[in-house]
């Protein structure tokens, strides 16, 4: 008499692809730059706020999307990966819009945010990540939907 070998369910089976691989690095990745950007931001806004706070807000909402990109990243299910992929397109879009801004008018930000100059100052990983994020959400989202 043959066994049943227990079948994964779907969830299970989308948890493992988008948490595998580059799934694993991406969402370690994501995890740094929240800690990074509200640690940053945390900082900023407790010791120097009246010196720029829209760049300060700023960085505090992007760790915010750091945040939930994180979370929803390593989740599964259909919200999860919509939530995901606004989260990236959130970013993206905030990553080129405050990039070209804070490129052309610097008087409008009088210290950096982490998307100032598409993210320069680390490296210019908030413009590349989103893109990364984006990318294997497409790439697993035959198994979310």
């Amino acid at each position: 008499m043959a066994e049943k070998t227990p079948t994964a369910s779907p969830a299970t089976e989308e948890r493992a692809a988008r948490r595998s691989g580059p799934g694993r690095v991406l969402i370690a990745v994501y995890g740094v730059f929240a800690l990074a950007a509200g640690a940053r931001a945390g900082v900023q806004i407790a010791t120097k706020y009246h010196e720029a706070p829209v760049a300060y807000l700023l960085s505090a909402f992007a760790a915010v999307v750091y945040i939930v990109a994180t979370v929803t990243l390593a989740r599964s299910g259909r919200t999860s990966h919509r939530i995901a992929v606004t989260s990236c397109t959130i970013e993206l879009v905030g990553v080129i819009v405050i990039g070209t801004y804070s490129l052309t008018d610097k008087a409008a930000f009088p210290d950096a945010t982490v998307w100032s100059g598409y993210g320069s100052g680390y490296g210019y990983v908030p413009l590349v990540l989103p893109m990364l994020g984006l990318l294997w959400l497409w790439r697993t989202r035959r198994t979310a939907s």
